[in-house]
């Protein structure tokens, strides 16, 4: 028990040191963006731009700023948009965040589902033609650009076809469909590459040879030991994929009009909205280290071979 509360206690530890350094280091990056965040600057007067940056709290030394900011968001202020005028970035992060969160976890889960599927195919016919089939579509499916694979399937299913909306977004799982099979093509085809390799070693081990003496049947070989114990190197990469899928991906969000985190996020940035960039980037660090903290405690439960007494 010692031992679980210090393994968490350090974990805890780093998980809150990471976030300090990153938000600290994309305040200050943040503040080195060209520009400014006021639009019509050209048609500003000097005292009007002084009334801004009073109003905001642009007109403070850099270093002033940040420990202002920094006690602000331990209170869960993040201040206000100066890209959607006396907005609080919460609320707008708030009413953004369903949409990603939808495509996110619709994408990590058809893709993870069939990636299994595939890789699993993959390693039972292994040095087949079934085999070259699927590892090259792993190989594919992470070498081209989800913007490619999204512009392709809007050609195809929107254009040609006129089967599904070519964006934008109502709510209706229909609108969902395109951007979450752009979205999940990285997802499978990283399950898929993890579950073949890991079981093709599980299969070809000595007590799966012993089992398989014994006449057990090949489909519970592959599901009941192999599958199960090929999975738990999966745990480790599952977590950081889901944060990525869930926050959205910038370029698909604005490619199917998703107003979504990540078309947000794209804005801010092209308008150089300081509070709505620090916010994201806050949500994404914490979401990520937290998915992470998850994942470490998981994996101890899972795979008998870690330890928490011989770790360091």
């Amino acid at each position: 028990m010692n031992k679980w509360i210090a393994f968490i206690t350090k974990r805890l530890f780093y998980m809150v040191l990471t976030l300090f350094l990153i938000t600290t280091l994309t305040f200050f990056l943040m503040n080195l963006l060209p520009g400014t965040p006021y639009q019509n600057q050209a048609k500003l007067s000097p005292t009007e731009i002084q009334v801004l940056n009073e109003k905001y709290g642009l007109g403070q030394p850099l270093g002033q700023r940040y420990v202002t900011y920094m006690g602000n968001i331990l209170h869960g202020d993040f201040g206000i948009s100066l890209q959607f005028s006396d907005q609080k970035v919460t609320t707008l992060i708030g009413s953004r965040i369903g949409p990603s969160l939808q495509l996110g976890i619709q994408a990590m889960i058809f893709g993870t589902f069939v990636g299994i599927i595939l890789g699993s195919i993959a390693a039972v016919r292994h040095n087949t033609w079934i085999d070259t089939f699927c590892s090259t579509f792993a190989i594919v499916g992470r070498s081209v650009p989800n913007f490619v694979v999204a512009v392709v399937l809007q050609f195809v299913f929107a254009v040609s076809l006129r089967m599904l909306p070519i964006g934008l977004w109502d709510g209706s799982f229909k609108y969902t469909i395109l951007p979450t099979l752009a979205l999940s093509l990285s997802p499978m085809a990283d399950a898929s590459r993890f579950i073949r390799t890991e079981m093709i070693e599980v299969l070809g081990s000595d007590h799966i040879e012993f089992a398989r003496a014994k006449g057990m049947s090949e489909l519970r070989l592959v599901f009941t030991h192999g599958l199960r114990n090929a999975l738990i190197p999966l745990v480790v990469v599952i977590g950081p994929m889901t944060v990525s899928l869930m926050t959205g991906s910038l370029v698909i969000e604005n490619i199917f009009a998703v107003p979504g985190i990540g078309e947000q996020f794209t804005k801010s940035i092209l308008t150089n909205d300081y509070s709505t960039i620090m916010a994201v980037t806050v949500l994404f660090s914490f979401l990520l280290v937290f998915v992470l903290f998850l994942m470490d405690i998981l994996y101890q439960l899972i795979d008998p071979r870690v330890r928490i007494g011989g770790m360091k």
